[in-house]
Order: structure tokens, then C-alpha cells, then sequence
């Protein structure tokens, strides 16, 4: 199969590897809401997004939840798998529908342990995810509803081709860990001040350099971190 240069991780693999990987790589649908995997499950693929964003949620006891960090296409989901885990205690949701490349687990462990230029690229593509998760911890701590929704916002763009999600008020909520009434209330502060608009499930971003003076410092750090650490 010809794969699509719209997911960057893959773009930025030497031809030799992506010749490796063509015969074990597969176009999948991604319908919102579909569980990649559960926390504890063994993972069978890693998961390339080209067209859709991906979750990545810590799930407690009492079915509460909380977003840790954000996955399109700038990148994959299942570090575990490559890092020695197997598993790992979130769990991967696809929060805005769309289209991605998955590749069998045996193949990507291969890659790894071949060592050189890709082992480097997924460790530095490890470490941007990891300050995402970092900052998003910080980020819901210390700054208010506002700043996380646009900051959250904002990182959902940057993966995505267009200015419009499809997400509803419910899975926001679920996803920064909030009451519903809380997203409502933040959208709409947002909606009069002109920077979304907000209908039926679908955000439009309408002006996008007023969420980014809007947001707190959590997006820019974690934007400079990606852009510094990925091709």
C-alpha cells in the first residue's frame, strides 16, 4: 500500500524503514468514540492518526476521567509497546473522527530494536509527549476552565487540517475532568468574545490568535517542545 505522507512520523522515516513496514501497515477507520485500547490490555498495534485525534485518558474506580494527553498527526499512539511495557494503565479514545495508518506490534518492536535513526526519532517523539503530559497536569492544576479549554483547543488544531471539531460538550467534560456546566460556560465566554463558534456539536475556531493570547503558557511550551524535538 502507498502510505499517506499526512501522518509527520511517518513522512520523517528513512525510505529503508517505511519499505519495512509497507507489507505490515493498514488504513483503518477511526469512528469517534472507539476505544484503541483499554488501560492493563496488551497492545496488539501501534496507531498512526492521519485525519483523527486521539485521547489519551486516565480512567479512575468510579469511571471518572481526565485527559493526559492529545495524539494526531504529528504522531502515534502505543508508546508502550516499543518502550518494554506491553501495556499501560490509560486508556486511547478517539476523540475527533477521521481516518489512520495501524501497524502490527511485531513489526514496530522490530524497528526498535534495529537501534539507529528511528529508535532516535521515537524517543524524541516520546519526549514531546511526555512534556504534554507534564504540562497538562500543571495546566489543570494551577489555571482556570477558560485557559484549559483553549489551550486544549489549540493542541486539537494543530493536529487536524482544518479549523473545525466535532465534539460534543459531554466528551470536553469527560476529557479535562469537569463538570459539563463548567465546558458550557467556558464555550460560551469564548463564542461572545468572537474567538468559536459552538453548534450541534461542531466547533468552528474562528480566530485563532485571540485563543492563543487567551490560553495560558501550557500551550506554547508544549507547541516549542514538539517543534523542537520532531522533524
Amino acid at each position: 500500500m502507498d502510505v499517506s505522507p499526512e501522518n509527520h512520523l511517518l513522512a520523517a522515516l528513512p525510505p529503508d524503514a517505511l519499505a519495512r513496514w509497507q507489507p505490515d501497515l493498514e488504513a483503518v477507520d477511526m469512528p469517534l468514540g472507539e476505544v484503541l485500547y483499554e488501560s492493563g490490555g496488551t497492545l496488539t498495534h501501534v496507531y498512526f492518526p492521519t485525519t483523527a485525534i486521539v485521547s489519551l485518558l486516565y480512567v479512575l474506580e468510579d469511571g471518572a476521567s481526565a485527559e493526559i494527553a492529545v495524539v494526531g498527526n504529528e504522531g502515534l499512539v502505543g508508546i508502550s509497546l516499543f518502550m518494554g511495557g506491553g501495556s499501560t494503565p490509560s486508556r486511547a479514545v478517539v476523540q475527533s473522527a477521521g481516518r489512520g495508518l495501524r501497524l502490527k506490534a511485531s513489526a514496530m518492536s522490530a524497528e526498535f530494536n534495529r537501534g539507529g535513526t528511528v529508535l532516535r526519532l521515537l524517543l524524541r517523539y516520546t519526549q514531546a509527549l511526555i512534556t504534554q503530559m507534564a504540562q497538562t497536569a500543571v495546566c489543570n492544576r494551577h489555571h482556570s476552565l477558560d485557559q484549559q479549554l483553549c489551550r486544549w483547543l489549540l493542541l486539537s488544531l494543530d493536529r487536524l487540517q482544518g479549523t473545525e471539531l466535532v465534539m460534543t460538550q459531554e466528551l470536553i467534560a469527560n476529557m479535562l475532568g469537569v463538570r459539563r456546566e463548567g465546558v458550557t460556560e467556558a464555550a460560551l465566554k469564548l463564542q461572545k468574545a468572537g474567538l468559536i463558534s459552538y453548534a450541534r456539536g461542531h466547533i468552528a475556531v474562528l480566530d485563532r490568535p485571540g485563543l492563543e493570547q487567551r490560553t495560558c503558557e501550557c500551550y506554547s511550551v508544549v507547541k516549542r517542545e514538539y517543534d523542537r524535538l520532531l522533524p
